[in-house]
């Protein structure tokens, strides 16, 4: 990668963790499920520290403001998403890159947090993508064996193969009812990865995240690199909650071709996509459908910019669950013949 970026030292048991909502603010609308989040992390031996706006819907400013002071302050060792959202593309324009590139540390978070993930990566600082602790720390009896594994090593440093998951589910309980805390949600056999291109072993720095908010990104464009920057990458790329049509997907990555990425990265993975959610519960057989037909967008939008790239369908990072954490701008390995992952958060 001809764009140098490195990923923060992890963290010690005792560590101080700023938890913040650097878009939208859940825990303002569901306090008790964010309770159990702060609690869990204290049970993994760390110290979350809140600001003005973690359960506070702040303005772009006022959480730019958290973000920035969370970055500069020596006490704090990393810095978590409480969750997503849909507008973190404005506070970017009121982060100070001399107050958040100082002192680098880890940041978690995934979806809309692809913004602050990619300004971060700009900037040569690498991140970790996933970790949201509204949705995999606070709610059900405990949080998903295979998350915790994978964000131990996230925080705390560490190798994780990734693991092929034997069932998924793509939303929990509604967080306004006691049983969010207590109980699991309903899930459904999970496919295996699907793999294409050559049988090679690949290694790489990540980059990409939430389809949606990379194809914000490369909209407003001041946040993008020329596409060689991109070289020898990881890309990590899966579609959102919001359940994007496969053929807009497809687009998506028609532009990364043409922006060059996709023909010089190394390795895609892409995520498993959401296709149901609390009012609509499709069939085994459905939701099987369904994600052929984002296969079918990824594989056609690869077969004219990359054919040589080696591919991995429905990885569990992103919008599902149970989900594992990756870095970005962290180094992953890709291996197509022994169709194997590994993630090092060093």
């Amino acid at each position: 990668m001809s764009h140098p970026v490195s990923l923060p030292p992890p963290v010690e048991p005792g560590a101080r963790v700023a938890v913040l909502s650097a878009s939208w603010c859940a825990p303002a609308h569901f306090p008790a499920v964010h309770e159990q989040a702060m609690e869990r992390l204290r049970d993994l031996d760390l110290v979350p520290v809140e600001y003005p706006t973690t359960r506070r819907q702040g303005s772009p400013q006022e959480r730019a403001e958290d973000l920035m002071a969370a970055f500069e302050d020596p006490t704090v060792g990393a810095v978590m998403a409480t969750i997503g959202g849909d507008d973190q593309v404005t506070v970017l324009r009121h982060l100070d890159a001399a107050r958040m590139t100082t002192m680098p540390k880890r940041f978690l978070g995934y979806s809309d947090n692809t913004h602050l993930a990619n300004w971060l990566w700009d900037h040569g600082i690498g991140s970790v993508y996933g970790g949201s602790t509204q949705v995999h720390l606070g709610p059900g009896p405990a949080v998903d064996p295979m998350h915790l594994v994978s964000l131990r090593a996230a925080l705390f440093g560490g190798t994780v193969e990734v693991e092929v998951v034997p069932r998924t589910y793509d939303v929990g309980l509604h967080w306004d009812s006691p049983e969010a805390l207590t109980e699991r949600a309903p899930d459904a056999p999970a496919e295996p990865w699907t793999w294409a291109g050559p049988a090679t072993r690949v290694t790489g720095r990540t980059w990409g995240g939430c389809l949606e908010s990379v194809a914000e990104t490369m909209q407003v464009g001041r946040w993008m690199m020329p596409g060689e920057s991109y070289a020898g990458s990881v890309l990590l790329l899966e579609p959102s909650e919001e359940r994007p049509d496969p053929e807009d997907c497809f687009r998506v990555l028609r532009v990364l071709g043409e922006r060059g990425i996709l023909g010089v990265a190394a390795a895609l993975l892409w995520g498993r996509p959401p296709v149901g959610d609390h009012e609509h519960t499709p069939t085994p057989e459905q939701a099987s459908a369904r994600r052929a037909d984002y296969r079918e967008a990824v594989l056609r939008a690869v077969s004219d910019y990359a054919p040589e790239l080696v591919v991995a369908m429905d990885v569990d990072f992103g919008h599902t669950s149970p989900q594992v954490v990756l870095p970005y701008g962290g180094v992953v390995t890709v291996d197509g013949e022994q169709q194997r992952i590994s993630a090092d958060f060093g």
